[in-house]
């Protein structure tokens, strides 16, 4: 029977990292899976289904909440840094490595949206990976600001930008927006219905606050983690890319997998970003669970 257990570990600074472990039926070592969530995401928005078919199909899986988010600790919370968030992310690597019940030899890792990023750059820079799935990956900050953020609104978010600067000076705690609004007269990071939809899909109460730092949109901005795309190889990297895709931006994907070097593999979904956690589950879950079975089973 497939066991979910919680767990926790320490990453930098003394903070405990939360998640969930799930074992599969059967004697170890087994092979392992390392998972967390993208832009404010939590592991209740959609990933559970995810970690359950890995360990389905014989993986152990770790899914964790990055710093503070969900059941983690840290503050500010709410706060998205991609470089901290890569830098618990090598922790919880060590954490499997250190399960008896895990080969650490047999490691991979699934990121998706702005985590599929972080994905490309743990493949690139660690390399106790032994294979990596990138879905729906974040390529680009800047130009995917440039796709989505209309000309006439960048100087108003420049100067949010400047004044959480100021008022961090003064002591102030940094600055929030909502994660998603459809009232535009509200700040907030997404805007279109599928992601509203998405993130305000039911969860457990207290899990989750429709909110995040103003200053993470910046970092989001300079985040470029396809400048590490070609540096993946020689680990296997699969690439899950929507085809209609206006949040990570479908063609920044597809080029960033021609610059990836061997071994690759591309498996495209029909759909907007969301959909491989909904309607197109059964295809993005099916590509991974192939591909970790090829290089880590």
């Amino acid at each position: 029977m497939l066991q979910r257990e919680d767990v926790e570990f320490e990453a930098d600074g003394g903070i405990r990292l939360r998640g969930w472990l799930f074992l599969p039926d059967g004697p170890g070592p087994h092979p392992a899976v390392t998972m967390a969530h993208g832009y404010a995401g939590v592991k209740e928005h959609g990933l559970e289904p995810f970690a359950q078919t890995f360990a389905d199909n014989g993986f152990a899986v770790l899914l964790h909440d990055h710093r503070g988010f969900g059941a983690s600790d840290g503050l500010p919370r709410q706060d998205v840094d991609p470089w901290r968030q890569i830098a618990d992310w090598r922790r919880a690597i060590s954490y499997l490595e250190s399960r008896p019940e895990v080969d650490p030899d047999r490691i991979g890792l699934w990121g998706t949206s702005y985590a599929g990023g972080h994905a490309i750059v743990l493949g690139a820079t660690d390399r106790r990976l032994r294979a990596v799935v990138a879905q729906v990956p974040t390529i680009s900050g800047f130009e995917q600001g440039l796709r989505r953020i209309a000309p006439e609104a960048v100087a108003g978010l420049e100067a949010a930008f400047d004044e959480d600067e100021r008022a961090q000076l003064r002591g102030e705690a940094p600055r929030s927006q909502a994660i998603v609004g459809s009232d535009p007269a509200v700040p907030a990071s997404y805007r279109t219905q599928e992601a509203v939809d998405f993130y305000l899909q039911p969860k457990p109460d207290g899990v989750w606050d429709n909110e995040v730092t103003v200053r993470s949109t910046r970092a989001a901005r300079m985040y470029e983690p396809g400048v590490w795309v070609t540096r993946v190889s020689p680990t296997p990297l699969l690439m899950v890319v929507a085809l209609n895709d206006t949040v990570t931006v479908t063609d920044l994907a597809l080029a960033a997998y021609e610059r990836a070097l061997e071994p690759k593999r591309l498996r495209t979904i029909p759909g907007g970003h969301f959909d491989p956690y909904t309607t197109q589950f059964g295809k993005a879950s099916g590509a991974a669970v192939e591909w970790f079975r090829e290089h880590l089973a």
